[in-house]
């Protein structure tokens, strides 16, 4: 459709069409320097340092920046190869994770060679202990969860993500929290394993990620923060796959985590871009589903494939549910990612797509 020049409204990948401030790319160009050398596997000191005091701030959590933090190029890498300094493979490991999501998390447990273990999400789409049988906790190497969710939005209460952290350490199982959408939310702000976790962070790791938080998708900048332990034991692993990112990126990542009051805009943009979509498909008669928080609007349909290729025809590109697992049929999912104007119009094609008007 791009090819023949035909109009496109793209919902499908979470990669907003924002201005990424100001202050960030110039931030990277002043850093570039005249000679290039390999970054190092645990980031620039100062880097570190800004996203300890990101913590402090956001969570009123204090961590050690040179035992508890590890940036790395983006979360979606570190996500997928994090289970290989888990996973025993002989001993038949699992590793748990909740559909429909992100498909990363059943991707590398995969490569690591875990045994794996999916559980179906429905209601209010939070994934709490229960719903994983006991045997499977004694097994698992790790458990991932992700709230905000993607693909949902839902948001898990503070409540929900403790009562998963006491189960994991009962079970000696690592947590994994995918909090990459953790400063996108509208009144309520989403908790983080950081919060509930005993002193040091013990058994739980937190990926938190400037890919949404600060409009830099393309610049590959986030970190892992938790258990001194795993950070030493994911260090060393990172160490063999090269994956740091450019010191020049760094430092404009240092002067990303340092500011919240870019933060606060996208907020706004991101709340005004979900209240108009979500009372247009409620006024279409379509409800909005779990989606308080993130970057998505989850909607119930009838057939999800059959009404993303309605919408498609229309020339708006959303996501089927079932793209994202179990779970996710008869539903689609938007990325808030076209700007404010351009989702204004996005809702008069809605409209005409699936009245037949």
């Amino acid at each position: 459709m791009r090819a023949e020049g035909r109009p496109l409204l793209d919902f499908s990948v979470g990669d907003p069409r924002e201005p990424t401030p100001a202050f960030i790319p110039d931030t990277l160009r002043a850093s570039v320097p005249v000679v290039s050398q390999y970054p190092t596997t645990t980031g620039l000191p100062e880097l570190r340092r800004a996203i300890a005091d990101y913590v402090q701030r956001r969570f009123g959590v204090r961590i050690d920046p040179d035992r508890n933090v590890l940036p790395t190029a983006g979360s979606k890498e570190a996500i997928f190869s994090t289970p290989l300094a888990f996973v025993d493979r002989s001993a038949g490991d699992v590793v748990v994770w909740a559909t429909p999501g992100y498909p990363i998390y059943e991707r590398g447990a995969l490569l690591a060679g875990a045994v794996g273990h999916s559980v179906t999400l429905t209601g209010d789409f939070v994934l709490r202990p229960d719903q994983i049988p006991d045997p499977v906790w004694d097994r698992a190497s790790l458990v991932w969860t992700n709230y905000p969710h993607n693909p949902t939005g839902a948001l898990a209460r503070r409540d929900d993500v403790e009562a998963m952290y006491r189960k994991a350490r009962q079970t000696e199982t690592w947590l994994m929290g995918d909090e990459c959408y953790v400063d996108l939310y509208e009144d309520e702000k989403p908790p983080s394993i950081l919060e509930v976790a005993d002193d040091g962070i013990e058994g739980a790791l937190s990926f938190l990620s400037l890919s949404k938080r600060s409009g830099m998708t393309g610049y590959r900048a986030a970190a892992i923060v938790g258990d001194a332990r795993a950070i030493t034991a994911l260090r060393s692993l990172r160490t063999s796959t090269g994956t740091a990112s450019p010191e020049f990126v760094q430092s404009a990542a240092v002067a990303a985590w340092a500011d919240d009051g870019h933060v606060a805009e996208r907020r706004r943009i991101f709340g005004a871009k979900r209240a108009l979509l979500r009372a247009a498909f409620e006024d279409l008669g379509y409800p909005v589903v779990a989606s308080r928080a993130g970057l998505y609007l989850w909607v119930k349909v009838d057939d999800d494939v059959a009404i993303a290729a309605r919408l498609l025809r229309g020339g708006v590109l959303v996501s089927p549910g079932r793209a994202f697992g179990p779970g996710g049929e008869g539903y689609i999912r938007l990325a808030l990612v076209p700007t404010l104007e351009e989702s204004e119009h996005a809702v008069e094609v809605l409209t005409t797509c699936l009245t037949g008007n």
